[in-house]
């Protein structure tokens, strides 16, 4: 049950921190500051979560791995986040639709955990988690719309980037036969009893913004098992690259 636990905790936890990696790299580079430090903020509440989520993890695993063995001395092969949110940031419209798509599950999932009485542990990380999650789903809705309902050249841009990382949302509700143990706790209904919400929710925006629900396609997959892109190594290389040379070095 424990090494249950802990692989489930690695999914949530990885979803945050390789998705908070990936926003930290508009530090600096954004088109406007106040989106600058806002995605900034996205990022450092992504990285927050991920570390109560790593270090509940490492106390489930009885392995002696603390948050920051977790987080650095993995290989790509044993994290466990979604193919989503390792992609790239592309341009700003990519990254926003990317946003979008997983704060509309995360609200889903993060809300459902911190109403569950089975694992109080989980429930207050959860109960923190969904404060932050619905101010991301917000900004991220609000964008949408923004850019949907804009310029002929900001629908066509932010249209483009929905259809393009539609093909990875169909991994948020796949529990490759493992999740199954958290329903069976009661800690988190079955993933694929999220679909309809999310659906329904992400579509409802969708027309308020003016925009098309991507038809329905293959969806890739890979991601909680451990097959990644490639861009997920090279990100991981960027981030371990310290620890990784300097294992023992005391800060």
């Amino acid at each position: 049950m424990a090494n249950e636990n802990a692989s489930l905790l690695l999914w949530l936890a990885d979803d945050a921190l390789i998705l908070g990696q990936r926003l930290s790299e508009w530090c600096g580079h954004a088109a406007v500051l106040e989106e600058d430090i806002a995605l900034s903020n996205v990022a450092l509440d992504l990285i927050g979560q991920a570390r109560a989520l790593l270090s509940l993890a490492g106390a489930e695993e009885n392995a002696g791995r603390d948050e920051d063995q977790l987080a650095y001395f993995r290989s790509d092969r044993e994290y466990h986040n979604l193919l989503l949110v390792e992609l790239p940031n592309g341009d700003f419209g990519d990254t926003i639709a990317r946003q979008f798509l997983f704060d509309q599950f995360s609200i889903l999932r993060y809300e459902a955990l911190a109403s569950q009485t089975e694992n109080k542990e989980i429930a207050a990380i959860a109960l923190k988690a969904i404060k932050e999650v619905r101010y991301h789903a917000a900004h991220s809705a609000k964008w949408i719309i923004r850019l949907g309902d804009g310029t002929d050249e900001s629908k066509f841009r932010i249209q483009r980037s929905i259809d393009k990382m539609w093909e990875y949302t169909g991994e948020f509700f796949m529990d490759y036969g493992v999740a199954q143990a958290w329903a069976d706790q009661g800690v988190l209904p079955p993933l694929q009893s999220f679909e309809q919400p999310w659906l329904e929710s992400v579509s409802a925006i969708l027309k308020e913004a003016t925009l098309d629900i991507p038809e329905k396609q293959w969806m890739q997959k890979g991601g909680r098992t451990g097959h990644h892109t490639e861009h997920l190594s090279y990100m991981l290389a960027e981030m371990q690259v310290l620890p990784r040379t300097y294992p023992d070095a005391k800060w």
